[in-house]
């Protein structure tokens, strides 16, 4: 019986994509490596079109911890 993983033509294509996806990998982590932060954070925060609306100038936690405050002196 001949299954498909016996076809020359399949094993080709699955080495060639072995293959491919250990190149794509090094790619992408070279291009992680190369990007500024900084400047992509300007592009998303900054100019006439922001992708996005700006950060919050802190993460929450003080008013998270005013409001728990709150709550337990409600006891």
């Amino acid at each position: 019986m001949n299954s498909e993983m016996d076809d020359p033509l399949v094993r080709r294509w699955v080495e060639t994509w072995r293959r491919a996806g250990v190149e794509l990998e090094a790619l992408r982590r070279s291009e992680l490596a190369r990007i500024d932060t900084r400047e992509a954070v300007r592009q998303l925060f900054v100019g006439d079109c922001p992708a996005l609306p700006p950060p919050l100038p802190t993460s929450g936690l003080v008013e998270q911890q005013a409001w728990f405050a709150r709550l337990r002196n409600r006891k």
